[in-house]
């Protein structure tokens, strides 16, 4: 196993490998920055954190609701691969299987100290020896929740430490996880090894809570529930201005990569009771969370990577979460597993204004979208969305008993067509007019649909 150097110090000596911290939000939209457009909300260390690395303008979750996103981001695996199809609730068969690989997994095994901090969401029996918990998938030390910060952002009750749970904590969810992650930086992580973080903070998805100090912040929003949503993502921020603090005042600003996300678009208004705070903006695009069109699945992206990112820099070369297990172990020179399917590529080259070499297109597939398309893929400029012949089960409402069958078994139907590089909104479908291309992508996506769902394991019901 090969080190990666990054190069040498004034004095001749070879660096450290590269240290890397994945920043992930729940629910952010991909308008809801300032510098992704938004002139409403107040996102300075974001905003500054972009002029200092390069802004992803074609940046992808994996899939439109969080836990699927989430699997998918740590194994480099699209998540109907993993038979992760829908939010996990508390006490599901759905987990990440102890079979697969993850990210952080392959990074210890080649000397790095893991963290995961935030919301995990990747099991139903959270903190149970029946499923495989954070520290079975490579994290040497973890903070999480199951699912969302409980019984909002303020206080919050249900954090697990290690195995141990942690009890009511005061304060605001995305500021605890960002003092943990500052506290394992100080005294529990290996010094003498590179380090990969993972933090997951679960702003701005509901049950939403924000300082008033920031809700004051926002006397223009005059809709119920605006302000506090503002007042959420501007707090989020200010936690990662705080990371990004100690980051510098620890010098290791200069040798660690940070990637910042989220894991799907933001939450439409209303849809269930609690979402009267959910006043995200997918911006431009065509859709909100749960969709398979760009604003359920097209993300903010900002990656800060010392030596590889030009200051302020914009990359609009797609770039996936599946990609980052793949980007991150070239870089630290880890093999990549050969037993698998990996749906990533090394992203690297984007940073240079090249193209990612992909084995495999984008693709996206979740069976209880809002509207017909269920399934899509993109190719260079062109998206292909597909529905099926299953039913149209509510979104949102996760695997429930008898749809695996449906799952496994619907077939592709009819197709839209888009050209995003023209046609950013998905407003108008190409299929008629580019019969040719459409019927090559319609093949492309059909073998990989097929494909995906062969591998998929099948639950307990």
């Amino acid at each position: 196993m090969t080190c990666f150097i990054l190069g040498a110090t004034s004095s001749g000596q070879a660096q450290e490998k590269t240290n890397f911290m994945i920043i992930l939000c729940d629910d952010l939209g991909y308008g809801d920055l300032g510098c992704f457009g938004n002139v409403t909300i107040r996102t300075p260390h974001l905003d500054r954190l972009a002029s200092q690395g390069a802004r992803l303008t074609d940046c992808y979750a994996t899939a439109p609701v969080c836990s699927p996103s989430r699997a998918g981001l740590l194994t480099g695996r699209t998540p109907n691969r993993l038979g992760i199809y829908d939010w996990i609730p508390s006490g599901h068969a759905m987990h990440l299987r102890k079979e697969e690989i993850t990210l952080a997994s392959l990074l210890k095994s080649a000397g790095y100290d893991t963290a995961h901090i935030g919301k995990w969401h990747c099991n139903g029996k959270f903190n149970s020896p029946e499923q495989p918990q954070p520290g079975d998938h490579g994290f040497n030390y973890w903070f999480s929740t199951q699912n969302n910060a409980s019984p909002t952002h303020e206080n919050p009750v249900n954090f697990v430490r290690n195995g141990e749970k942690v009890g009511p904590l005061e304060g605001f969810s995305c500021d605890i996880v960002a003092e943990e992650a500052i506290h394992w930086l100080d005294t529990v992580r290996q010094p003498d090894k590179p380090f990969f973080q993972f933090v997951c903070f679960h702003e701005p998805h509901e049950p939403i809570a924000s300082p008033t100090d920031l809700t004051g912040q926002y006397p223009e929003a005059k809709k119920k529930g605006e302000a506090l949503y503002y007042a959420n993502v501007s707090n989020m921020d200010r936690a990662v201005g705080k990371l990004m603090a100690a980051l510098d005042q620890r010098q290791l600003t200069d040798n660690t990569v940070v990637y910042f996300t989220s894991d799907n678009g933001p939450e439409t208004l209303n849809r269930y009771g609690g979402a009267w705070r959910s006043h995200g903006s997918p911006g431009p695009l065509r859709g909100m969370k749960l969709h398979i069109y760009e604003g359920g699945i097209r993300v903010p992206g900002i990656v800060r990577w010392p030596g590889k990112t030009e200051a302020g820099s914009v990359v609009s070369e797609p770039i996936s979460a599946v990609d980052l297990l793949p980007t991150f172990c070239a870089e630290a020179g880890v093999e990549l597993p050969i037993d698998r399917t990996l749906d990533g590529a090394d992203f690297r080259p984007a940073l240079r204004g090249e193209s990612v070499e992909r084995q495999h297109p984008l693709y996206w597939h979740y069976f209880s979208a809002f509207g017909k398309p269920k399934v899509a893929m993109r190719s260079g400029n062109w998206k292909i969305a597909a529905h099926w012949d299953g039913p149209d089960y509510p979104p949102g409402s996760s695997l429930r008993k008898g749809q695996q069958d449906i799952i496994r078994s619907a077939s592709l139907t009819q197709f839209e067509l888009y050209n995003l590089r023209e046609d950013l909104s998905e407003t108008t479908d190409r299929a008629s007019e580019q019969p040719a291309r459409l019927k090559a992508m319609a093949s492309q996506l059909k073998a990989l649909y097929d494909e995906v769902r062969k591998e998929a394991p099948v639950w307990p019901e």
